[in-house]
């Protein structure tokens, strides 16, 4: 396994393209953020380049950030809106190439329509992604951060990834979203680790660096280790205090080790 850092919510204190900077300061070898959208592409690549940073994720537009919105997939009046999203990851896709791009489904649209939409359009974004060497995941978000959102577990978005029976199609874990939803991240291992493609963490309560909550992460980590799981482990969480001070917890080397 292999620490990465999501640079939407670590490093903060710094301007983002300079967290690029800070990351590799600090050991990492990947990182990963919210969105590219919007940016200069030279600057984004010369950033990672200059770091030899790997880009591991970024989301699909997930409608008006700002604003409160966090996932489209699932409404079915917004269908255009959502593929035209789609197409602008699949761009940035072929110019960054990283690991996977993701999609939460945000929440589910009024009606038995939503349900259909989803497929549908999940569908559409694994082809087109595929399309340029980028592979699609999905990731279940509780419904405490977004209510009604279509998919919050990994049962819910198992029975997802069956309906639509795309072998490329695999799940986002982020363990800080399966603990508020009362998921047992052993059993969730134990049974789905096979279609975890990508991990994300953050203590529970509070979504702060391991140590601030109750997680059990040298646990967590060692059963995901035990389990064959040898990709990323992205830190997402919100540093109490100073970015660099939050990797204490992970003892005397830190996330940056290549490896655990």
């Amino acid at each position: 396994m292999q620490f990465a850092a999501n640079l939407s919510l670590l490093f903060t204190e710094y301007p983002l393209l300079e967290r690029f900077d800070r990351a590799a300061a600090a050991g990492f070898t990947g990182v990963e953020f919210f969105f590219p959208y919007g940016l200069p592409e030279a600057d984004l690549t010369a950033a990672l380049t200059r770091n030899g940073l790997e880009l591991v994720l970024f989301n699909v537009p997930m409608g008006d950030w700002d604003a409160g919105e966090r996932g489209l997939a699932a409404q079915p009046d917004r269908e255009a809106e959502f593929r035209a999203g789609v197409e602008r990851a699949a761009h940035w896709a072929s110019v960054l190439r990283p690991q996977r791009v993701n999609s939460p489904t945000g929440p589910a649209g009024p009606g038995p329509a939503a349900r259909d939409t989803l497929l549908r359009n999940l569908t559409f974004a694994a082809e087109r992604l595929r399309a340029v060497g980028t592979p699609l995941s999905l990731e279940p978000i509780n419904r405490t951060d977004v209510p009604g959102a279509a998919v919050a577990t990994v049962a819910e978005a198992v029975a997802v990834l069956d309906e639509i029976g795309d072998p490329d199609l695999g799940i986002q874990y982020d363990l800080y979203h399966s603990l508020m939803e009362g998921e047992d991240p052993g059993a969730v291992l134990a049974e789905h680790l096979p279609r975890i493609r990508h991990v994300q963490i953050a203590d529970v309560p509070g979504r702060h660096q391991p140590g601030t909550g109750a997680v059990d992460f040298p646990a967590f980590l060692d059963r995901l280790e035990g389990g064959g799981y040898d990709g990323w482990v992205s830190l997402e969480y919100h540093p109490d205090g100073p970015t660099e001070d939050s990797f204490a917890a992970f003892g005397p080397h830190g996330p940056r080790a290549t490896g655990r």
